[in-house]
C-alpha cells in the first residue's frame, strides 16, 4: 500500500545508519546465562542485578499469590482491584522507604506518567535535568506544565532557571532521575533539595536504578543521601533490582491520598497482578534481612569496569554498577554486539541513538549478583579479542 511506503522507508534508513538494533528472544529464565535461538549466552545486558527474577523465594511466592488471589487483580483499583496484597505491598514499601505512604502502579513508566500530570498543571512548571528518562519526559508533555531542561548535574544552572523563572508560576517542581541509566552517574540530589526548598520547588525524584543497589540495604538514592524527610516525591520501579514488574511512588500520606484520586493509570487502569506484587513482597523482605546479594553486586560491578579500563575501554564515569562501554561509532557499536554474540556467545545489547546522543554509541553492560567472576572474564576476554580485531582498543 503506496500510503504506508513510508514505513519500508524509514526501517532502510535505520539500517543504513546503523540505528536498527535487533531484538532477540530468550527462551529460558533470566539469569547470568539465557537460552537464544536455542544457544546458551552469557546474558550481560540485564536489568535483573540481583537476580530476584528467578530467585526459587520470589518464585515460590508469586506461585502462593496466584493460589490465593488468581492471576488477575479484576479492575481498576479504585473500583474493585484493590487486592490485600496490594495494601500490604504499600504498607512495606513505605516502611522500607522511609515515607509515611505509598502507591503501587503497574509498571515504573505508568507511576511517571501517572503522578506528575496529577502533581501540576498547565499554571505550573517543572524544572527538569537534561537526560531523564522518556518517562518523566511523557508525564511531563501529559502534565500541560510549562517545561524547563537544566545541564546534566548542574546545579548551578538549576539554580539560575528557577531564579529566572520560579515566580511566573502558580506551582513548581524539580524532577531528577536519581541514578541514570545510560552512563550510571547519580543525581547531586543534597544540592538539588537546599536549591528547591530554597525557592519553594517541590523535589521529584525517579530512582528506577536506585533500588536495590544504593542506600542502607537496597533502599535507594534518597536513603543513601539520608533525604528521606526531604525529598517530597520518591518514585521507582518493580522491574530492575527487584526482579517483577510495576512501579510506585512514595511520599506524604495526604499526596498519596491526593493521587489516589486523581492518577489516571491508577484509576482507568486494571491492578498490577497479584503474583507481581507478591514476589516484590518478598524481594524487599529479603533486602531488609541480608544485604549479602547488593555486595555480590558491588564487587562484580568494580570487577568489570576495571578489567575494561585495563584493556583500554572507556566506560565512562559511572558511580553505580551500570557500566557503559562506550564505542562512539554507531555502525562500529552494533557491529560489536553482533559479533560479540555470534563468536563469543555474549549478549550485550548496542545502544545507540535516539537513545543516546549521536556519537556516544555504547553497549551498556549490566553485571548482576548472579554473575561469576568466571563470568566476568568471560565477557572481558570477548571485549579484549574483537575489540583488537575491530581496531577500537
Amino acid at each position: 500500500m503506496q500510503k504506508l511506503s513510508w514505513v519500508e522507508e524509514e526501517l532502510s534508513a535505520l539500517k543504513a545508519e546503523g540505528r536498527y538494533v535487533p531484538i532477540r528472544t530468550i527462551e529460558s529464565a533470566q539469569g547470568s546465562w539465557v537460552t537464544i535461538g536455542g544457544k546458551k549466552v552469557l546474558n550481560m545486558c540485564s536489568n535483573n542485578y540481583l537476580g530476584f527474577a528467578n530467585h526459587p523465594e520470589t518464585k515460590k511466592a508469586a506461585i502462593e499469590a496466584i493460589e490465593e488471589y488468581g492471576v488477575g487483580a479484576g479492575a481498576v483499583r479504585s473500583i474493585a482491584g484493590t487486592d490485600e496484597i496490594h495494601a500490604k505491598l504499600e504498607e512495606k514499601i513505605a516502611e522500607f522507604k522511609h515515607m509515611e505512604a505509598a502507591l503501587v502502579y503497574q509498571g515504573g513508566l505508568l507511576a511517571n506518567v501517572g503522578t506528575i500530570p496529577a502533581l501540576v498543571g498547565k499554571d505550573d512548571v517543572i524544572f527538569s535535568e537534561e537526560l531523564n528518562h522518556a518517562s518523566i519526559i511523557d508525564g511531563t508533555r501529559l502534565s500541560s506544565a510549562k517545561r524547563i531542561v537544566y545541564k546534566h548535574l548542574s546545579v548551578e544552572d538549576l539554580e539560575k532557571q528557577i531564579r529566572e523563572n520560579r515566580s511566573s508560576f502558580k506551582k513548581a517542581i524539580v524532577i531528577t532521575d536519581g541514578v541514570f541509566s545510560m552512563d550510571g552517574d547519580i543525581a547531586p540530589l543534597p544540592e538539588i533539595t537546599e536549591v528547591a526548598e530554597k525557592n519553594d520547588v517541590m523535589v521529584y525524584v525517579d530512582d528506577a536504578h536506585g533500588e536495590g543497589v544504593l542506600g542502607d540495604h537496597g533502599r535507594g538514592i534518597v536513603n543513601y543521601f539520608h533525604l528521606e524527610d526531604r525529598v517530597d516525591i520518591e518514585m521507582g520501579t518493580f522491574s530492575k533490582a527487584l526482579g517483577s514488574m510495576g512501579g510506585f511512588v512514595a511520599g506524604s500520606s495526604d499526596l498519596i491520598d491526593l493521587l489516589k484520586q486523581k492518577s489516571r493509570p491508577f484509576l482507568f487502569s486494571s491492578a498490577l497482578n497479584p503474583a507481581d506484587a507478591a514476589a516484590v513482597l518478598k524481594a524487599i523482605e529479603i533486602l531488609e534481612k541480608d544485604d549479602s546479594l547488593i555486595k555480590k553486586l558491588w564487587h562484580n560491578s568494580d570487577l568489570l569496569k576495571k578489567s575494561l579500563s585495563d584493556i583500554g575501554y572507556n566506560t565512562g564515569h559511572s558511580k553505580t554498577p551500570i557500566t557503559p562501554v562506550i564505542i562512539g561509532d554507531e555502525k562500529k557499536t552494533v557491529d560489536l554486539s553482533k559479533r560479540l554474540y555470534d563468536e563469543k556467545d555474549v549478549f550485550a545489547s548496542p545502544i545507540v541513538y535516539p537513545t543516546v546522543p549521536k556519537g556516544t554509541a555504547r553497549i551498556r553492560l549490566m553485571p548482576s549478583a548472579v554473575h561469576t567472576e568466571q563470568d566476568i572474564k568471560i565477557a572481558v576476554d570477548a571485549f579484549a579479542d574483537l575489540g583488537k580485531k575491530l581496531h577500537i582498543i
